[in-house]
């Protein structure tokens, strides 16, 4: 149900009273870019992938086993958050790629035989003749 004008008001002017009461607090209660979230996790995964390394060999050289085995753990849990932070990123993969964000559209089918000929008559071509 949605609020009445007046009550909009009164919601509207509650905000901007607490915002100049409590800047902080009301910045803080606005909520959070995902955008921001997303990059900041993947950025600390990254870090996390490399300490994993570091401990890693860390525990090669030193001939620690547990320490080794911990470092590989820590890197690979580390890479899986950052590559799946990454790919919440909102267009992530299509702006890495060099594509404009959004749906990609939808090719026509081509039948096999036809993709067969298109391939053979490509690399002919390639080939001079």
């Amino acid at each position: 149900m949605p609020l009445s004008d007046h009550e909009q008001r009164l919601l509207e002017q509650m905000e901007r009273a607490l915002y100049a009461e409590d800047p902080k607090f009301a910045s803080s209660l606005r909520g959070h870019d995902l955008r921001r979230m997303h990059r900041r996790r993947a950025i600390r995964a990254a870090a996390g992938v490399l300490v994993g390394i570091a401990l890693l060999l860390v525990g090669v050289i030193v001939k620690i086993i547990a320490l080794g085995v911990l470092g590989a753990v820590v890197m690979i849990l580390s890479a899986l958050l950052a590559v799946h932070s990454w790919r919440q990123l909102p267009g992530a993969a299509a702006r890495a790629a060099g594509q404009p964000a959004g749906p990609r559209p939808a090719r026509a089918p081509r039948p096999v035989m036809q993709r067969f000929e298109d391939r053979w008559n490509r690399r002919r071509e390639a080939d001079g003749r």
